[in-house]
């Protein structure tokens, strides 16, 4: 065992380590909190808000699934993703039915900028529905841990009240600190449990009534696409300066094919002829302009990691040896490694003959 000294001095959790998962929570109905430590003992490093892409060896082929870190930077000693099974899930479905203590994974991250660290405020509003609120929980957490004074504002929509993820949790810290306002909004209530709360969809009456001040506060949303899409039509009529509205969605698809083009417009991608070139494999494979390398790779049967295919999660980044692509992403990589050669296979196209090393 090591002492606080040594453990002070250990270098950080990188991802060329695998996370090992050390226990598993219930949280609400298809709802668990898997925490993982890492096998060396090494402390986690992440900004509240980021989120990890997992290796899941799921039968039919290893897939990559991304999920927003729902533990607080804080408490380094561990790391927590807190997920929910939808119908048809396959990913996340795997998780639930076959990680248990002692299983290790692979992962990549952390990675993201969807965090109140990026965009200091002194009034936040954090606006989620189901399990969109553990980037909310995580940067909620971190201020709570800091002691400091906070004005927060913490919407979350979900079905039912049992089904809201952290209730009790959150309670407990709005107990202990000023500034932490929790208002949850339900579809419908528990049978024998009245509900006493707002009830319905979340609209612009509630949010005046729920946080008149919203002009001056730094907007987080998460959610599915529909419910963000709605909050941030509602913000944008009221007025609302969209400069400080930021919101974060991976949308990985489960099961199906790519969408054949991830980005840009048919000004940006000329519709001619292409040619990959991956060169670890081998292979040589003639495409469309307007097809992405990952979608171009998977026809050719080069395996790329992928994990959104939006360009958000960096799942995907693979070296440019040679050649031109348009890439159209949405954060899931860094000016440092566009400089280094790497791309995002999801959403680059390419422009005449372009070499991979893959």
């Amino acid at each position: 065992m090591l002492d606080a000294r040594q453990q002070a001095v250990l270098p950080k959790w990188t991802d060329d380590e695998p996370l090992e998962c050390v226990s598993i929570l219930p949280e609400s109905p298809n709802v668990v909190t898997v925490c993982f430590q890492a096998p060396s003992g090494r402390p986690f490093e992440f900004l509240a808000g980021q989120f990890l892409t997992l290796e899941l060896p799921v039968p039919g082929g290893t897939i990559h699934r991304t999920y927003t870190i729902s533990s607080s930077p804080t408490r380094p000693k561990s790391l927590t993703i807190t997920i929910k099974a939808q119908p048809g899930s396959i990913g996340t479905r795997w998780i639930i039915d076959n990680v248990r203590p002692g299983t290790r994974l692979k992962a990549k991250g952390p990675a993201g900028r969807f965090t109140s660290t990026h965009f200091p405020a002194r009034k936040y509003l954090f606006i989620s529905a189901g399990s969109g609120i553990t980037p909310m929980m995580s940067m909620t957490t971190e201020i709570y841990d800091l002691g400091r004074t906070c004005d927060i504002v913490f919407v979350n929509c979900a079905q039912r009240p049992s089904e809201i993820i952290f209730k009790r949790r959150l309670e407990h810290m709005a107990s202990r600190i000023e500034g932490l306002d929790l208002k949850w909004v339900v579809q419908q209530s528990d049978i024998y449990q009245p509900w006493t709360g707002y009830q319905g969809r979340f609209n612009q009456l509630m949010l005046g009534l729920m946080a008149p001040d919203y002009l001056e506060r730094e907007v987080f949303c998460c959610g599915p696409e529909g419910f963000m899409q709605a909050v941030s039509e509602a913000l944008a009529g009221l007025g609302f300066d969209m400069a400080h509205y930021h919101q974060e969605s991976f949308g990985a698809p489960e099961a199906g094919d790519l969408p054949r083009v991830e980005s840009g417009t048919s000004e940006d991608v000329p519709a001619d002829t292409a040619q990959l070139v991956f060169q670890d494999s081998g292979i040589s494979h003639d495409c469309s302009a307007a097809d992405t390398v990952l979608a171009a790779a998977r026809v050719a049967g080069v395996a790329i990691p992928y994990g959104c295919s939006m360009g958000v999660c960096g799942s995907c980044r693979i070296r440019k040896l040679s050649g031109d692509v348009h890439m159209v992403h949405n954060g899931g990589i860094t000016d440092d490694e566009i400089e280094e050669g790497y791309i995002l296979a999801c959403c680059s196209n390419p422009r005449g003959t372009v070499t991979l090393e893959a």
